[in-house]
């Protein structure tokens, strides 16, 4: 799996410590740390797969995590971790309007690449019988945002389809699909930087 692969190159850092919010109420708080902070650190690893820089990752989740608790009175139930999550995914997105809108500038053709693809194998499958972990983050790192989200979320943090349409708040079809198109750009990604070493004898 690509949770495997990937989360062992560059471990996501406990943020637990490093993002404590405070809230004027206790009880409040008390349930905030119960319910929600247990998935910070899954918050701190989508945002640093998203803004591709630790140090803005941390900036954004503790963002989203102070946003969280602000809204925490709105949260009904349900699943914590997507909840939190859709926060953390729209926090990371608003930072990059603001200071990289060149990289959502850069996102994937819908009508260029509407062409069906024959079924591949798995690259993440590929890059683990290769044992090259980091060609394969470098590889991710290439492929658009709304693309690296989703492959984050399903290989990564192991999110169902269903998780995924709510944090994205897109229609699962639509995840599916985009999920295929994501990983087809990341064999694309992958194959392309074997070729380039080869090349270059390495």
């Amino acid at each position: 799996m690509l949770r495997t692969a990937v989360s062992t190159v560059n471990e996501p850092v406990s943020m637990t410590s490093a993002i404590a919010p405070a809230a004027p109420d206790a009880a409040v708080a008390q349930r905030f740390e119960q319910i929600v902070m247990p998935h910070v650190d899954s918050a701190f690893n989508l945002a640093r797969w998203i803004v591709r820089n630790r140090d803005d990752a941390e900036d954004v989740a503790q963002e989203a995590m102070l946003r969280a608790l602000r809204f925490f009175t709105t949260y009904n139930g349900g699943d914590a971790r997507a909840w939190l999550l859709q926060i953390v995914r729209n926090a990371s997105f608003t930072w990059l309007e603001k200071n990289r809108p060149a990289d959502l500038a850069a996102e994937f053709d819908e009508h260029v690449h509407t062409s069906a693809v024959a079924p591949i194998a798995n690259p993440e499958s590929l890059a683990i019988a290769a044992n090259d972990r980091q060609r394969l983050q470098r590889a991710l790192e290439t492929l658009p945002p709304k693309q690296r989200e989703v492959i984050v979320l399903r290989e990564l943090e192991g999110c169902s389809y269903k998780e995924i349409a709510a944090i994205t708040e897109i229609p699962i079809g639509t995840v599916m699909s985009a999920l295929s198109r994501a990983r087809t750009q990341l064999q694309s990604a992958l194959t392309s930087g074997a070729t380039k070493e080869v090349q270059r004898g390495v």
